[in-house]
């Protein structure tokens, strides 16, 4: 009895005084992920008296102690009642209602309790509310509503179980219309079932409720505690309460509604089979109605589903394993000898050291797997074999065409390009062989050995770069003699002077290259090119057929035309499929290159970057060097957050390089737009910028050391062009280059801490000025020698770089629309400005303000640009800027050029 009496009180300081008895409450005290069902003990106790009322309850009738029942349950509820209706003023102001389940196969059971039956899609309970606090509210068909008396969601749940095991209910109705409200109320006799209910084995909760249901089509009564008076019910539980005494504790009595293994009994099984069993349901097992609504969801989710690639999972594991990253120091990383044995990548001589990388071989697995799910390998596919991947322009992207072999077969609109590329290289090699031999000649019957290159952008950049390089190379030196290649981009009249100023018109020729023939820049350049020839040597038509030939797209040929050059032998096309930043391996770069160091080097040239093609789309991505080199730039911007990268090569002829592959990347991924239309929410396009070494040292190294991070590129050589040994040096030049070479990325990832610093003797208050954090990333490319072929290489792999880094983006790297606003824009100045030229009075409105005010500015302060005055009639044509000066005022004006290409150098072979 003291054991009863202790389990009583610790009951009842558990149990709040309003529920403290309650079935609700008592289901929450076996409540739990396992649905455990409540101990009989607890239930024969949860309705004992306390001691001072146990004498008084004895002596009272079975109708005396249902009629203490019903009080205290009244009291209960308008104590209940009272606190809801001040939790919830205006949600108690209306009627909720007890659903009658006649038919579970029409019954949706999630909408129906979305809060008392929580059902996650991990099959777990995920914080389930409290019964007693819980109400519903159903809206029926036709305008009606079916109310009861506020009840708790005890109420509702013992309903709603009731309906599947003994029989049940008894309710209150009220019918609301829009003309009048009436209450009916409907009661039955309250009778017992004797169903017993079998644990279901191997079914789901839709088999068991749809085969009870059938079972109680035709049982189905109502019920209402209220109506406890009926005499047959009061009469039945009456002989209920007297077969408690063959129970263990005689004195204590049980209501009707937790009689043992019965009604209390079918509720817990059944609220097992209906909750526990949905959430750990399999899904070849799933409820019908419950799959129909989860297919909506998902159908939802995936309309929803953020096509961005920030979205996916193997996006968030880089997220996430970017924390581990940034507690891990280079130092740290570079003694670990298997990473740093495992981080490099090696190609026809071709080396790539990315040791130095805050990366670890996990990192290199997570961007496999990210590259993978943007189906790297399968966009690379597309782009070499002529797939439509400008989706902007809508055209194929197949500058890789421009160095296959002519056995290949590459197919775009039901055509072999291959074959149109190698037909084009062959008129250009005859074309140049042509002019390098004295066959072809110009005007007045000179030789042409001047060639200026009139483009800007890739039209400019590319072949410039490459000229650079073979400049100095030992073929190209000898090769080159007699010829002078230059390249006029700017439309600033200064440039023109530069180009031409030292320069025979009758021995020079003039590449326009244009790939639309409308660049406004360029064709400026080409008509004064043009107006120069003519100053020189009349306006005859067959002074522009004899010294212009033009590069550009096929569809540009009506232009070309019209600009009077001979169409037929003059002009060398490429494709709408050839971007221009890509296109120095097209006649863009074919035709300068082959005119000034002979075709077969550029033949070399274009060899280079077919090697580099067929290791970007054969090789795996551990081994591929762009697309590591890719993955990496994806790492380094959109993960770890830096926004620069500088390309440091280690050799002065490649110092044009930089500035080509500025473009080439920041053109290419300068973007904010997914292929989906969709605004990128990740770092996308890096700024690049560069320096050949060791000048940049001196010159922006103290940022990349102890400013902000930028990761770097560095290319060094085996071996030099050139290289000097100096009497009484112990190194060669090349070699003193290629120590800084060496030592600046262990510099960079090493850094110098205090203590280095303190251990020179270094003054306190200095040292932390001279220590270094160090923890920059940057990557190594060592190549044997910088020759035509190697050039080639490396253009092949900064170009697939980029485009590998488009791809994981998911942007278009080969459209440019961000040119296009400030060309628009410019046109509608020059317009402003023509009129203004015309007449000093006038005031240029220009679309603000500020544009207005800066214009006017500019033409009051510059009349004298003006290209014609009062005096001048509309039709004269004043003498070029280009003609004041010639090759005859300059200098060099006693050193004529020469008759006969022999100049000599060393061993001169031109003649």
């Amino acid at each position: 009895m003291r054991r009863l009496l202790f389990v009583l009180l610790v009951l009842s300081l558990t149990l709040d005084n309003a529920n403290a008895w309650s079935p609700a409450s008592l289901w929450r005290l076996g409540r739990g992920p396992r649905m455990r069902p409540i101990p009989t003990n607890l239930r024969v106790l949860a309705e004992r008296p306390l001691a001072a009322e146990s004498s008084s309850w004895s002596s009272m009738t079975p109708e005396e102690r249902q009629e203490k029942r019903r009080n205290k349950k009244q009291n209960q509820q308008q104590q209940q009642q009272k606190q809801q209706e001040q939790q919830h003023p205006k949600s108690y102001r209306m009627f909720h209602a007890v659903p009658i389940y006649t038919d579970f196969n029409d019954v949706d059971l999630v909408s129906t309790a979305p809060d008392f039956f929580p059902f996650p899609d991990d099959g777990e309970i995920v914080s389930p509310y409290d019964a007693h606090e819980r109400d519903f509210a159903f809206e029926m068909k036709e305008g009606t509503v079916t109310t009861a008396t506020e009840t708790k969601m005890e109420d509702s749940h013992r309903s709603s179980s009731s309906s599947f095991s003994s029989k049940t209910h008894v309710t209150k109705t009220t019918s609301v219309t829009a003309d009048d409200a009436s209450t009916t109320t409907t009661s039955s006799s309250l009778s017992s079932s004797s169903h017993t209910f079998q644990e279901p084995t191997h079914r789901s909760s839709y088999e068991y409720y749809t085969q009870y249901s059938q079972n109680q089509q035709d049982e189905v009564v109502l019920l209402d505690d209220e109506d406890d008076n009926d005499d047959d019910s009061i009469s039945k539980r009456h002989d209920n309460e007297n077969s408690l005494r063959n129970l263990q504790v005689p004195q204590i009595h049980l209501p009707p509604r937790l009689v043992p293994n019965v009604a209390w009994e079918h509720h817990h099984r059944a609220t097992t089979s209906f909750v526990h069993e949905r959430l750990q349901r399999r899904r070849g097992q799933r409820d019908q109605t419950i799959d129909k609504q989860q297919h909506q969801l998902e159908g939802d989710t995936k309309r929803k589903r953020s096509p961005l690639v920030s979205a996916t999972p193997e996006w968030q594991r880089l997220e996430l394993h970017k924390l581990e990253i940034e507690n891990q120091h280079l130092r740290d990383l570079l003694k670990d000898e298997e990473r740093s044995q495992a981080m490099f990548a090696e190609h026809d001589g071709v080396y790539l050291d990315y040791s130095r990388q805050r990366a670890t071989l996990k990192t290199l697995q997570l961007l496999q797997d990210l590259a993978k799910r943007q189906r790297l390998e399968e966009r690379i596919q597309d782009m070499v074999s002529g797939k439509t991947i400008n989706f902007t322009e809508k055209r194929a992207v197949l500058h890789t065409a421009l160095r296959a072999d002519p056995d290949e077969q590459i197919f775009v609109d039901g055509e072999n390009v291959v074959e149109d590329v190698h037909q084009v290289l062959n008129q250009i090699k005859t074309f140049t062989e042509g002019v390098r031999s004295g066959n072809i000649r110009g005007y007045t019957g000179k030789r042409l050995r001047n060639i200026i290159s009139v483009g800007i952008g890739g039209s400019y950049l590319g072949p410039e770069f490459l000229h650079e390089v073979l400049k100095t190379e030992p073929d190209g030196i000898n090769s080159a003699l007699g010829y002078n290649l230059r390249f006029l981009a700017n439309v600033d009249p200064v440039d023109v002077e530069r180009t031409c100023a030292d320069l025979d018109p009758e021995e020079t020729l003039i590449i326009v290259v244009s790939k639309t023939f409308t660049t406004a820049e360029t064709m400026l350049n080409a008509r004064t090119m043009r107006q120069w020839l003519w100053d020189f040597m009349g306006n005859d038509k067959e002074v522009v057929r004899k010294h212009v030939v033009a590069c550009a797209s096929v569809s540009a040929t009506d232009k070309v035309k019209e600009f009077g050059i001979d169409t037929n032998n003059y002009f060398f096309r490429f494709w709408d499929w050839v971007g221009g930043r890509y296109s120095v391996c097209s006649a863009v770069g074919a035709v300068p290159i082959s005119l000034m160091y002979g075709f077969d080097l550029f033949e070399q040239f274009l060899k280079g970057a077919q090697s580099i093609d067929r290791h970007f789309m054969t090789a795996p991505m551990d081994k591929n060097i762009p697309i590591i080199m890719g993955l990496l730039g994806v790492w380094n911007h959109s993960f770890l957050g830096y926004k620069t990268r500088t390309t440091l090569p280690y050799a002065e002829a490649l110092l044009r390089l930089p500035s080509h592959i500025q473009q080439l990347d920041m053109e290419s991924n300068g973007k904010v737009m997914t292929r989906h239309g969709i605004e990128v929410d990740y770092p996308v396009g890096e700024i690049d910028f560069g320096e050949p070494g060791t000048n940049g040292q001196h010159s922006f190294f103290q940022l990349l050391h102890m400013g902000q991070t930028a990761p770097c590129d560095f290319i060094g050589f085996c071996q030099s062009q050139h290289d000097l040994c100096l009497d009484d040096e112990s190194l060669s030049s090349h070699d003193e280059l290629m120590a800084n070479f060496f030592a600046q990325p262990d510099a960079l990832a090493n850094g110098k801490t205090a203590d280095e610093v303190r251990a020179e003797g270094i003054e306190e208050d200095l040292v932390p000025h001279r220590t270094f954090k160090g923890n920059r990333p940057s990557m190594s490319l060592l190549l044997p020698k910088l020759t035509a072929y190697a050039t080639g290489q490396l253009l092949a792999i900064y170009e697939h770089r980029t485009a590998v880094q488009g791809f994981i983006w998911d942007i278009n790297s080969f459209d440019q629309w961000g040119v296009e606003l400030g060309k628009k824009l410019a046109n509608d100045v020059k317009a402003h400005l023509v009129d203004a030229r015309k007449s000093e009075d006038h005031v240029i409105e220009a679309s603000n303000p500020a544009s207005s005010r800066i214009l006017n500015y500019y033409v009051n302060n510059s009349r004298t640009n003006a290209c014609m005055n009062s005096d001048m009639s509309p039709n004269t044509n004043p003498l070029t800027r280009v003609t004041r000066k010639t090759h005859s005022d300059h200098a060099r004006a006693a050193l004529t050029p020469p008759i006969q290409h022999d100049l000599g150098g060393s061993i001169g072979k031109l003649s």
